[in-house]
């Protein structure tokens, strides 16, 4: 009898311990936010491979920053001008998709950690406070109750629930007193539902979408600092294009002065002053043309950096000089090894063979799902009760129940069908994997073929460049000694100009066209500012 006191003293302490605790933790606000963001980069950081790119730059913006992120001012230097490493790290840090993409691959993780929840002890409390009068008589009491639920990897779901509630009747012949029931269950299933790769498939999805998520932003970072740096580079063939108009129709003013004192000297056509002036003005309206276009371009890029687009800028025009400088430079990489890099390094491939996997576990919880179901059941659920009477009298009650469900697999038909969709899924998904893997290899072997182009393009713009100087200038000298026509002068001009343009716009073709093969072959990587290299080893991989 005196055990039997101790334990119901121990039980009732025991009770009133959880319900302050249930009170305590329902009065406390923990900080939701700072918690995901541990929880969500905890996660990516343990899944995130050396082989997928720097770990930089990929916390949302509310966030705090990764130890070796690269953190830009959505401001222009006091010289005003932009230069090609500051541009690509004012983008990686502040362009709107850049940002988007951070986010989605934060909500990737953070329907990781609601998944694996599932797995945990998912705790529940709350309770209840009420006045009650029901003719003569009247009361108040409460009720409380806290527990939790799990599920397990084999499929076994674990509940548990404590119970109390308190009653104090203040007036009238009815009794109060307080009352707990604590209740438990076990359910373990037998037959379908308990192999544990079935039971933890949402789990086992959800780790590699988060890996997939991991993987499908480090293949957008490459894709995105390649588009930067080659908008960055098209704004300065703008520029160019037109300091090229604008000395093309200043060197026919001048032209158009010579010819005007020849004219007035009787020693040339007047026909022929007339093609010059006419020559002039479309030479400045090509000059007005570019001008627009170079300030168009220049302002989108200021969208894709998020900055205004009235700021006040402008770019680094000795990348054009540098850019000239790298020409000589050689692709190491042939086509076969290029493909090679690509099958084995390319992130968005590694997923497409990956889909693969996730396709035949499906068909394996289908195949699950057409058998039938065979669980095994337990349940306790001791109940006290106290009068609230001078005799203080406790009454126990202890209600045990062990069996077994069976539920034959008689009708499948919905499952049979699911089973069979699984099936064409696998099929599906293993002829998107051939597919992008010939996909890949077509954009590898064009990147190889536009990078073999426009190299050889560029020789030859820069061959036609100096033949044009070359002819320009001796048409000019034979002019002065009226051994030429004006028109010869001018057609001479107009192919330097158009030169001049093709150069340079082969030069920059060139330049885009190596980044496109990297990028293209999976070698490319993104270094911590944003720019990017090609690590010694990767034709080795």
């Amino acid at each position: 009898m005196r055990n039997r006191n101790i334990i119901i003293l121990i039980y009732n302490y025991f009770i009133w311990i959880l319900l302050g605790i249930v009170v305590i933790s329902g009065c406390t606000r923990p900080d939701y936010k700072q918690q995901a963001d541990e929880h969500v980069y905890q996660i990516i950081d343990e899944k995130w491979e050396n082989d997928f790119g720097s770990k930089v730059n990929y916390k949302i913006s509310d966030t705090t920053p990764s130890p070796n992120a690269i953190k830009v001012e959505k401001t222009i230097p006091e010289s005003g001008i932009l230069a090609l490493p500051l541009a690509v790290a004012m983008a990686t840090d502040h362009n709107r998709e850049y940002q988007r993409q951070k986010e989605t691959l934060y909500i990737k993780g953070l329907d990781l950690t609601l998944v694996r929840h599932e797995f945990e002890n998912n705790y529940f409390g709350g309770g209840i406070f009420r006045y009650a009068r029901e003719g003569a008589d009247e009361g108040i009491g409460t009720q409380v109750e806290a527990g939790f639920n799990r599920l397990l990897s084999d499929g076994t779901t674990i509940s548990t629930n404590i119970a109390a509630s308190w009653a104090k009747i203040l007036t009238g012949d009815l009794q109060g007193g307080l009352s707990s029931i604590l209740s438990a269950t076990i359910i373990r299933p037998l037959w379908r539902g308990s192999d544990r790769k079935v039971v933890q498939e949402r789990l086992t999805q959800a780790e590699r979408d988060t890996i997939y998520e991991i993987r499908s932003f480090n293949r957008f970072r490459k894709e995105f600092v390649v588009s930067v740096i080659t908008q960055y580079y098209g704004v300065l063939q703008f520029f160019d294009a037109v300091e090229n108009a604008e000395q093309n129709y200043r060197n026919l003013l001048i032209f158009q002065a010579k010819v005007q004192k020849l004219s007035d000297a009787g020693r040339v056509p007047r026909h022929e002053l007339k093609r010059v002036e006419q020559e002039a003005l479309q030479a400045r309206d090509i000059f007005i043309q570019s001008r627009k276009d170079y300030e168009q371009a220049l302002d989108e890029l200021k969208i894709t950096l998020s900055l205004p687009t009235d700021t006040e800028m402008e770019l680094d025009v000795t990348v054009l000089e540098d850019l000239q400088k790298m020409m000589d430079a050689i692709v190491d990489f042939s086509e076969s090894q290029a493909v090679d890099a690509a099958h084995q390094c390319r992130l968005d491939l590694a997923n497409s063979f990956d889909a693969i996997t996730d396709a035949e576990r499906t068909v394996l919880v289908a195949a699950d799902l057409l058998k039938g179901d065979l669980n095994l059941f337990a349940a306790a659920q001791p109940v006290s009760s106290e009068r609230a009477d001078l005799s203080r009298l406790r009454h126990w009650r202890d209600v045990f129940d062990v069996g077994a469900e069976l539920n034959l697999p008689v009708d499948r038909l919905a499952e049979r069908n699911i089973f069979r969709k699984a099936i064409i899924a696998l099929n599906q998904s293993q002829r998107e994997h051939e597919q992008k893997m010939d996909t890949v290899t077509l954009e590898v072997r064009k990147a190889y073929r536009n990078l073999s182009e426009a190299a050889e393009r560029y020789k030859i713009q820069l061959k036609n460049l100096k033949l044009a100087r070359k002819r320009l200038n001796n048409t000019l000298l034979l002019l002065e000694f009226q051994r030429s026509s004006s028109r010869r002068y001018l057609n001479a001009q107009d192919d330097f100009f158009d030169a001049e343009n093709a150069a340079t716009e082969a030069m920059v073709d060139y330049a885009i066209a190596v980044l496109e093969f990297y990028r293209d072959a999976g070698v490319l990587q993104v270094r911590p500012d944003g720019m990017w290299e090609v690590p010694a080893n990767s034709k080795g991989k």
